[in-house]
C-alpha cells in the first residue's frame, strides 16, 4: 500500500466520522481550528493531517485516536514489528507521544 492510498484512506475515515458526528466541513474545521479548505485537502486524500489536528479532531469528538484507523481493506506487513518500530522511531517526541496515545487507546477499545 503506498503513501497516496493511506492519505486517501484516512482522509475517507475522517470524513465518515465527521458526516456520523452531523458536521459540515466548515463546522468541523472552526472546532478544531483550521481552514475549512485544509479539512477538504485532508478528506479528500492531497494531504495527511497532522497528528496534532488527529489529536485536535479526537478530542473535540470525544473519541479515541485509533477511530481515524480502523481501515478493513490494509494488508499487514510480514516484518509490522520493525516496520512499526522504523516508523515510531522517526517521529519527534511530540508525535511519537501521540503514536503512544493511540496504540494505548486501541488496545484498550479492542481488550
Amino acid at each position: 500500500m503506498n503513501m497516496e492510498s493511506n492519505k486517501k484512506l484516512l482522509g475517507k475515515r475522517i470524513k465518515e466520522i465527521r458526516k456520523s458526528f452531523g458536521y459540515t466541513q466548515e463546522k468541523f474545521s472552526e472546532l478544531v481550528g483550521i481552514e475549512t479548505s485544509s479539512l477538504s485537502g485532508i478528506e479528500s486524500g492531497r494531504f495527511f493531517p497532522s497528528l496534532h489536528v488527529l489529536d485536535k479532531m479526537s478530542t473535540e469528538l470525544n473519541i479515541p485516536l485509533v477511530e481515524f484507523f480502523r481501515f478493513v481493506d490494509i494488508p499487514e506487513p510480514e516484518n509490522m514489528p520493525d516496520e512499526i518500530s522504523q516508523l515510531v522511531s522517526s517521529l519527534s517526541k511530540e508525535n511519537q507521544k501521540i503514536i503512544f496515545k493511540i496504540i494505548k487507546s486501541g488496545f484498550t477499545v479492542l481488550e
